[in-house]
């Protein structure tokens, strides 16, 4: 452990910030600004779109700049893209607040990847523990993010526009921290062993289980937290309480950070997973419970706390199933999956609630929960037979 890893943990809760208030309050100026009540999240899913259409540029700059320029360029996406958001709510133009969502996906593609950076700047032995540690960074945007939104949203005439123009400042003052930061060169590139074909690596058990259930994961999380904004506005609940329930959920999502890694060093990453799978599952029960704030408020934390486990979990498990000349092109699938996976449920989150409502959405999400459920159990029965041949 090392103050580059504390310092890339900070980087990690200003990123964490962003997203947090995207999520907050993309998906309300969408509906007060959308041609149609069902295209309210398309802001939303702008972002994550955006994301998985830039994993295989960011993957380019990553091998071609290195770690630290290609972090700061999308640093900079970000700053212009907050910009425009601003300039998009303020000039009343949902397609341009769109348009300007999407190219901010490439920020969220970038920073994505500080937690393989983590496992580069630790030795061997502590990979799991500074992965959880910059995840555990997350905290700061868990309280930033909420508050952000909740104390910026009338800082101008236009509601928001004053939030993305916070934004932009969060930009700039990670640039600031990244500068500080001295990641490892990347691996002397060999003309002879370029590794693997991406194919023989994606057909490892070991990657299609952590690709698996790292996007089903997100996938389920993004989900439920997309659409909590526009249910409890259904629900006629005021935004102060969206921004709590907001505000425990990303504290659940990043507070297991400073133990997760411990764990899954003594009782390996499967196990840890399955819990995340078993916490999601309770987090649908309580949903389903009814639609009092503590409902809201407690399925939310359950749901921030099994995805830190399921995506912690499946972010160590990848690491054994690629080299470091194979690092940039594996890393840039995994977060392909993981985009396209959000993408769709972004997507799905605002025509559900809108059109079917709370409870049938909350039913859908056990289906991912199942099936993440059942690539663990898979996996594990592989690695048992390995094991007795």
């Amino acid at each position: 452990m090392n103050r580059h890893l504390w310092l890339l943990a900070i980087c990690q809760g200003l990123f964490l910030t962003n997203n947090v208030t995207f999520i907050a309050i993309n998906g309300l100026v969408g509906l007060s600004l959308a041609p149609l009540g069902w295209m309210a999240t398309l802001p939303v899913m702008g972002y994550v779109v955006g994301g998985a259409l830039s994993t295989g540029l960011v993957a380019t700059t990553q091998h071609r700049f290195g770690r630290k320029l290609s972090f700061q360029l999308g640093l900079l996406v970000a700053l212009a893209s907050c910009l425009l958001c601003a300039y998009a709510a303020v000039n009343k133009n949902f397609w341009l607040l769109c348009a300007a969502t999407v190219v901010a996906g490439y920020y969220n593609a970038n920073a994505n990847l500080y937690r393989f950076a983590a496992a580069e700047l630790a030795g061997a032995a502590w990979r799991e523990k500074a992965v959880s540690l910059v995840m555990a960074g997350g905290l700061i945007g868990a309280v930033l993010g909420p508050n952000l939104a909740q104390h910026t949203r009338t800082l101008t005439d236009v509601p928001f526009a004053g939030a993305y123009l916070a934004l932009a400042g969060v930009a700039v003052l990670a640039m600031a921290v990244l500068t500080f930061i001295d990641f490892p060169p990347p691996p002397v590139k060999n003309s002879t062993d370029s590794g693997r074909p991406l194919a023989e690596i994606m057909r490892q058990p070991a990657f299609i289980v952590a690709a698996a259930a790292g996007a089903l994961g997100f996938g389920v999380m993004n989900l439920l937290m997309a659409a909590t904004p526009l249910a409890m506005q259904q629900c006629g609940l005021p935004f102060s309480d969206v921004a709590l329930v907001l505000e425990w959920h990303v504290i659940g999502m990043f507070a297991p950070g400073f133990f997760t890694g411990h764990l899954i060093k003594r009782f390996g990453a499967l196990p840890i997973m399955g819990v995340g799978v078993v916490l999601n599952a309770l987090c649908i029960a309580v949903a389903l419970s009814g639609v009092d704030l503590h409902q809201f408020l407690i399925a939310l934390l359950l749901l921030g706390v099994g995805w830190n486990f399921l995506f912690t979990g499946s972010t160590t498990l990848s690491l054994q199933t690629y080299t470091p000349e194979e690092k940039d092109r594996a890393q840039g699938a995994l977060n392909f999956f993981v985009f396209a996976t959000l993408a769709l449920s972004s997507f799905a989150s605002g025509v559900l609630v809108t059109t079917r409502g709370w409870a049938l959405l909350n039913y859908g999400s056990l289906v991912p929960v199942a099936l993440t459920g059942a690539a663990l159990v898979w996996l594990s029965l592989q690695q048992r037979r390995a094991l007795a041949t």
